[in-house]
C-alpha cells in the first residue's frame, strides 16, 4: 500500500510538471520558419534595398536599431536618422520608404507584427510563377490607417512554411498589382531572408545586399 501511494504521488508530480503544448497559429509557424525566435536578440539590422530593371538601378541603405527605435537611411544624397516611436512631419517620407523596404525584407515577421491585418484560411493551389502546388493564404489590411490601407497580399508557401512567391493586390483589387518570387534565401544570425524577388517576365529584380544582423 505504501509503495502504491509513492507511485501515485510520483505520477501526479510528473503530470503537474508537464505543460500542455500550445498550438501555434499559421502566422507564428511561417514567422518561426524564417527565424523569428531569434529576432529578440537583434540589436542592429543593416541592409540595402535595390531594384534592377533592364539598365536602370535604384537603391537605398538602412540601419535599423529596433531596441532603440532608431532608423537611419543612407542614399547618395542624404543620411537621415529618425525615431520610429515618434514620427515627425519631416520624417514621414523616410518612414514610408523604410516601411516598404522592411516589408519586403521581413514579410514573414510582419505576419506577427501587423496585428491589425487579417490572415485568411490556407489552401493548396498552383503558384502563379513556378506553377507548382503551394499553400496559399491571403493577408488583408484594414481600409483605414497605415500608408497603404486596404491592400492585400496572396502569400504562397511550401510545406515547411517557407514563402516562395506572393501577389500584391493594391486596395484588395481582384487583379494582381505585382507578382514576385522569394528566392536565394540565406541566414543572417538565424534570420532567414530571401535576397531576390523576381517577376515571371522581364529583366527585373528587387534584391537585398549588404545584409548584416548584429545581435546582443
Amino acid at each position: 500500500m505504501y509503495r502504491l501511494l509513492i507511485i501515485c504521488v510520483l505520477i501526479l508530480a510528473s503530470c503537474k510538471q508537464e505543460k500542455p503544448e500550445i498550438e501555434l497559429t499559421l502566422a507564428q509557424k511561417i514567422a518561426n520558419a524564417h527565424g523569428f525566435e531569434n529576432w529578440d536578440k537583434v540589436k542592429e539590422f543593416h541592409f540595402t534595398f535595390n531594384v534592377n530593371k533592364d539598365s536602370s538601378y535604384f537603391g537605398r541603405s538602412w540601419v535599423w536599431k529596433p531596441k532603440a527605435n532608431e532608423v537611419t537611411m543612407l542614399t547618395e544624397k542624404d543620411t537621415i536618422t529618425y525615431n520610429t516611436s515618434k514620427i515627425e512631419q519631416e520624417s514621414i517620407n523616410t518612414d514610408r520608404a523604410f516601411i516598404n523596404d522592411k516589408y519586403w525584407a521581413l514579410l514573414p515577421f510582419q505576419l506577427i507584427w501587423d496585428t491589425s491585418a487579417t490572415l485568411g484560411e490556407p489552401f493548396k493551389v498552383e503558384a502563379p510563377i513556378s506553377k507548382i502546388e503551394l499553400n496559399k493564404v491571403t493577408l488583408t489590411y484594414p481600409s483605414d490607417g497605415g500608408y497603404t490601407p486596404g491592400d492585400a497580399y496572396d502569400i504562397f508557401y511550401d510545406d515547411y512554411f517557407i514563402i516562395k512567391e506572393w501577389v500584391y493586390r493594391k486596395a484588395n483589387a481582384n487583379e494582381p498589382s505585382m507578382t514576385n518570387t522569394f528566392e536565394n534565401y540565406e541566414k543572417f544570425s538565424g534570420i532567414k531572408i530571401a535576397q531576390d524577388h523576381k517577376k515571371a517576365e522581364g529583366n527585373w529584380n528587387l534584391n537585398f545586399t549588404n545584409i548584416k544582423v548584429i545581435t546582443e
